[in-house]
């Protein structure tokens, strides 16, 4: 595998901005595109289930970013613990925890940026949440059980997708909510194709049906689009696969 890209300082930028800047910050058109603002929110937001929660809930984002589904959860969750692969986004994640703003250089045109403090909500409580760089592969042993994991645009960019699919359902407690999201945008310089899900990617979702059953039942199943601005004038717009479980 080569170098993760996700440690250079040009996608930090972008992944901040993505997280934490408001709408006109990212998106400061009238038209088009509005309806994929506010991802990493909305994954909770449109994902979790509240009435299903037990008291003082424990909850886990893997592949949690910068950050911010992390805070969101915590809003509705005592202790939440968030894991990234990537040294930068942790680091990220834990000065917005410590100082609750980070920086962030937005990318306008050619050399031209914009400074943008970036804020967390003080509403939200930092001493619920604990950021750790780790692998959603190989999670540590003793990190125990959870009421919510979500794994938010994780699946397609792991090596072997299934190991983690293997161990999800003894990080969950029986009755615990699984959220995934993922536009299922399979990448040999991610994931070999003989890990892709679904029998080569002909119908993914099949694949990631087929592995979390019957430990798993499917509550629901939606898209979700989200927008990553590249420039003033250029963006990623794409469609996440969306699907919340239960924990048999």
């Amino acid at each position: 595998m080569s170098k993760n890209p996700y440690e250079s300082d040009e996608l930090l930028q972008q992944y901040l901005i993505f997280h934490y800047a408001n709408a006109e910050e990212q998106f400061p058109y009238a038209f088009g595109a509005v309806d994929a603002l506010g991802f990493p929110q909305r994954c909770v937001s449109e994902g979790l289930d509240a009435a299903l929660l037990p008291d003082a809930p424990r909850a886990l984002d893997l592949g949690c970013s910068v950050g911010r589904s992390t805070f969101e959860l915590a809003r509705k969750c005592r202790e939440v613990i968030g894991i990234d692969y990537s040294q930068a986004f942790i680091d990220a994640a834990n000065r917005m925890k410590t100082q609750g703003l980070h920086p962030a250089w937005r990318l306008d045109e050619g050399s031209a940026t914009t400074l943008l403090d970036l804020k967390v909500d003080a509403a939200i409580d930092p001493n619920r949440v604990h950021f750790e760089q780790g692998d959603a592969q190989h999670i540590r042993e003793d990190i125990g059980q959870f009421d919510v994991v979500i794994a938010c645009n994780l699946i397609c960019r792991l090596p072997e997708p299934m190991r983690l699919l293997q161990r999800l359902s003894r990080l969950l407690k029986p009755g615990g909510q699984l959220l995934i999201t993922t536009p299922f945008s399979w990448l040999e310089a991610y994931t070999p194709s003989e890990n892709w899900l679904g029998d080569g990617a002909e119908d993914s979702f099949a694949g990631l049906r087929s592995a979390l059953e019957p430990s798993f039942e499917l509550q629901k199943q939606w898209d979700m689009p989200f927008l990553i601005r590249e420039h003033a004038r250029k963006f990623q717009y794409s469609i996440a696969q969306a699907s919340r479980w239960v924990r048999n």
